[in-house]
């Protein structure tokens, strides 16, 4: 390596170590997001949620807006 292996592999191991850390990190944040889908409500299925939606009178989300 022409005198460098004293940088080269430091690098290599500090790359690695960032590359790990970055791997734990996000797989703690995935498993902390799906133990908070897991805590919400089930949504209704979409039968449900056409007929609440005929049934209401509402044209959508656009009417209830406020101006």
């Amino acid at each position: 390596m022409g005198g460098y292996a004293g940088f080269v592999w430091p690098a290599f191991g500090i790359s690695a170590l960032v590359l790990v850390g970055l791997l734990v990190l996000s797989w703690r944040g995935l498993k902390a997001r799906e133990a908070e889908l897991a805590a919400l409500p089930p949504l209704p299925d979409r039968a449900e949620r056409r007929r609440q939606r005929s049934a209401g009178g509402s044209a959508g989300p656009a009417a209830t807006v406020e101006q």
